[in-house]
């Protein structure tokens, strides 16, 4: 898999990555997404072929890291990153996450905890974090006592 995105998706993958649209292959996929979005699974065990460039695939590794349930600040995660990583940088190559679920960019929040950009809206994040009982006020605080 080297793709999932929402319809809607912001801002739209160039389509000319994508290769040839088949119809089969995709039902192991198909089926551990339904459990995810059902409560049934928490973990995605796909084979993936992430492309992107370095520091957007280092972001991504980060974002696969954070646990089911969890939050992290894109902030955090540029500290991780090392000095000089700015937080807004993060966002962007979080924003150009090619498998969205598969690769959890819904479980990074803004500083405060707050709800920030989703390629697939604020709702259907809102909707994700819902399905992983993630406590999105202790995001600081997960962060900061290491929890990921």
């Amino acid at each position: 898999m080297t793709g999932l995105y929402f319809p809607g998706h912001w801002p739209r993958p160039d389509r000319s990555a994508f290769g040839p649209r088949v119809n089969a292959g995709f039902e192991e996929f198909a089926r551990q997404l339904s459990e995810y979005l059902s409560g049934d699974r928490s973990a995605f065990e796909l084979p993936l072929m992430v492309k992107g460039a370095e520091f957007d695939r280092r972001v991504w590794e980060l974002v696969a890291s954070v646990p089911y349930g969890q939050t992290t600040t894109y902030g955090e995660i540029a500290r991780r990153l090392g000095p000089g990583t700015d937080p807004r940088d993060v966002g962007a190559a979080v924003g150009r996450n090619p498998l969205c679920i598969v690769i959890p960019c819904h479980r990074v929040l803004g500083s405060t905890g707050k709800l920030t950009g989703y390629a697939g809206g604020l709702r259907r994040k809102r909707t994700l974090l819902d399905i992983e009982h993630a406590e999105v006020e202790s995001t600081r605080y997960a962060a900061a006592a290491g929890l990921w």
